[in-house]
């Protein structure tokens, strides 16, 4: 569902994507994020892990991308980290809006399972939907092509 045409409760997005070794070594460099468990295999082995694990908030960062499609400005985050990714994974995200008041305040819940279907990890969210005027600005940006957003 776009943004540009309103969203509400109810309103829900899913996809998918793979992560890979770049994306690991790019989201540690980004972060300064070095811990071992995502680049010695032996220090994730001695964690109780099968392999190198991806960041979790890079795994966590895919609502940016329904985020940044319905124009949503987030205002709070809390994640639950419940099963190792690892590299190579592919993780399908799911992100509904459960609630919406007057004042365009809305929380979503995000599901993250990865190939097998196993629940992966959970976040909550909130933020504000795009108003009215928003929604005008955003239809103009796609009418001329929106090159803010390379999804549109």
């Amino acid at each position: 569902m776009a943004a540009e045409g309103g969203l509400g409760v109810g309103s829900e997005v899913r996809f998918s994507r793979t992560f890979t070794w770049q994306d690991v070594e790019d989201f540690g460099h980004i972060t300064r994020d070095y811990n071992p468990v995502h680049y010695e295999p032996r220090f994730a082995k001695n964690k109780g892990f099968g392999g190198l694990i991806c960041h979790g908030l890079l795994v966590g960062s895919m609502i940016c991308q329904p985020g940044g499609q319905w124009a949503w400005l987030a205002s709070g985050m809390r994640f639950r980290f419940l099963k190792p990714v690892y590299v190579g994974d592919t993780i399908t995200c799911e992100m509904l809006i459960q609630e919406v008041d007057l004042k365009g305040r809305a929380k979503a819940h995000a599901r993250f399972t990865n190939q097998s279907g196993e629940l992966v990890m959970e976040a909550e969210l909130e933020g504000f939907l795009p108003s009215q005027e928003d929604r005008e600005v955003l239809r103009s940006m796609l009418e001329q092509g929106d090159p803010t957003n390379p999804l549109a």
